[in-house]
Parts: structure tokens; sequence; C-alpha cells
């Protein structure tokens, strides 16, 4: 099933899409332990999962790819494939697709990417929006895209990012997820300056619930998000308590979506983190919600 057809089924029951980000583990151990936290967070009954993808490595490797195989064909839950491009070139791409087509997977998050140091960059896309154009011209998929509350950080400014983002959505993108946020005010100053420019596709709200103070900064650092004065009492509080502030974290995570969808949001996409204990905390405490 189409995302597109997931959020229409959804408001016409006036519910938001509740979604979860995972990412192919690295290490081969724990990729044969993916099964039991995909029966975990299955179990939980997303609309949808996506999964992470890489810079660089074989595509003909790609754990990407398999990963989401099992999410549609074991579980019975849709998928959604990132798919990053600033590390590969049309070809490799176009490969990636023909194995999508062939798993019958027709759902894209289509990323830029981060530079990877260590992977060198390609030049046939520079881009989020020129990748959306070539997935378009290469089959019928339905692609989502990513949008930052607070300003991607390579932005010139916050008018050149809305602009930015509308090309993408032009491009042929009908959804988009966020970068994550800790102050819901920001991502409603963000959603009302899509809609003044144009852009009336859904926006998911993209939660990533605190488990311990340095994962949170490493975050922080690589995608721009402020801390709001509450949130850093919190860290600076339990810091030295990891199960206090697991608690903590996971009570601001559930109050920021109650909150969300008080006020109408469209979805919430929870980065997982590969955790299912965090997963099913954060549905417990909205399950009358959704």
């Amino acid at each position: 099933m189409r995302v597109s057809e997931i959020f229409e089924a959804k408001k016409s029951k006036g519910k938001p899409i509740l979604s979860f980000e995972i990412f192919p583990p690295k290490k081969e151990e724990a990729l044969k332990n993916i099964d039991a936290t995909l029966e975990r967070l299955c179990d939980l009954h997303p609309d949808f999962i996506s999964v992470t993808f890489g810079a660089g490595g074989s595509t003909a490797d790609n754990r990407t790819v398999e990963i989401a195989k099992k999410i549609k064909n074991n579980y019975g839950v849709e998928p959604i494939v990132h798919l990053t491009c600033l590390h590969y070139g049309k070809e490799e791409i176009n490969e990636i697709l023909t194995q999508l087509k062939e798993a019958e997977i027709e759902n894209i998050l289509a990323l830029r990417g981060d530079v990877n140091p260590n992977v060198p960059m390609k030049h046939d896309f520079k881009y989020a929006n020129e990748l959306v154009e070539f997935i378009k011209s290469q089959g019928d998929f339905h692609i989502s895209g990513a949008c930052y509350p607070e300003t991607h950080l390579e932005a010139v400014d916050a008018i050149t990012d809305i602009h930015n983002l509308k090309k993408k959505v032009d491009a042929g993108a009908s959804h988009l997820i966020s970068q994550l946020f800790f102050d819901n005010e920001a991502f409603y100053r963000f959603y009302e300056k899509t809609r003044i420019a144009g852009i009336n596709v859904p926006v998911e709200a993209g939660i990533m619930p605190v488990t311990n103070k340095a994962q949170i900064e490493r975050m922080v650092n690589t995608c721009g998000a402020s801390l709001p004065r509450k949130f850093e009492r919190i860290l600076h509080k339990y810091e030295e308590n990891k199960e206090a502030l697991f608690d903590a974290g996971m009570a601001y995570a559930i109050n920021q979506i109650v909150d969300l969808i008080a006020n109408d949001v469209e979805g919430i996409h929870i980065f997982t983190m590969n955790n299912p204990k965090v997963a099913g905390r954060i549905c417990d405490g909205i399950k009358n919600l959704i």
C-alpha cells in the first residue's frame, strides 16, 4: 500500500499516522537478531516502518532492502526504504530501484544523505529534489522527503530552506517526515510556513525519545535541533542516573506527542533506535490517541 493511501485511510477515521524508523545493524550478529526486533515493533501496529540507508557500500549487498522485504512479507507492515544519493550514481540508484520493483516495495524516502569522508562522492545528484525527479522517471513509486523544522544546517537561511523544500515537493515528493525536534512550537511555526509556501503534502513530526545524554548531544550536533530549558533541566538532573533519564525521556516524548496530536498533527514518526522498549513505552502512553 502506498503511503498516500495510508494517510487517506487514517484521515477518514480522524486519526494521525504512527510510524517507526529502524536502521540495519552493522554487526552480523545483530543482523541475525533483527527478526526479534521487527516482531516486537510490528506487534505495536505501526502504519509503516522506514529503514535507513547507509552511505557507500555494495548495492548488491543491501541490508536496507532485505530488511524492508522482511517487514512487508513476514510481518505485513508497509516499509519505506530510505535512499540517499550523494555517494551513488544513476546506475547504482537504478539498480536499487530494480530491487525494490522486484520486491514490490513502492514507498521510498528520497534523501541527499550526509557527507561521509570515508566514501567518495558521486556527481550525478547534488540535491534530494534531483533524486526525486530521477525516481519519478524510473517507475511508479510513492516518494517521501525529509524536512527540517529548525532549518537545515547547510541552508543559507530559513526562507531558502523552505524554498528548497518546495522544489522537492514540486519534483514529486508526496509526504514529508521531519527531522527530530524537542520544541513543538518550532514545529508549528515551520508547518505554518510550509502552508504559506504552497507545500500542501502531509508532514509527519519526527520524535526522538531520550535514552541517554550522549546520544542526544550527538544528534543535536548533527541536525541542529534546539533544546528547550525544561528539556535541558531533565538532562542535567538525571544524566548520572540511566534509569531515571530513560523514564524522564519517555515522559517528555509522550507529552510532546500528546500536544502534537491535540494540535491535529498529521503523523508521528518515532526514531526507535532499534529499541522496541522505547517504542512500546510510547505506544502504551498514547494508545487511546492513535
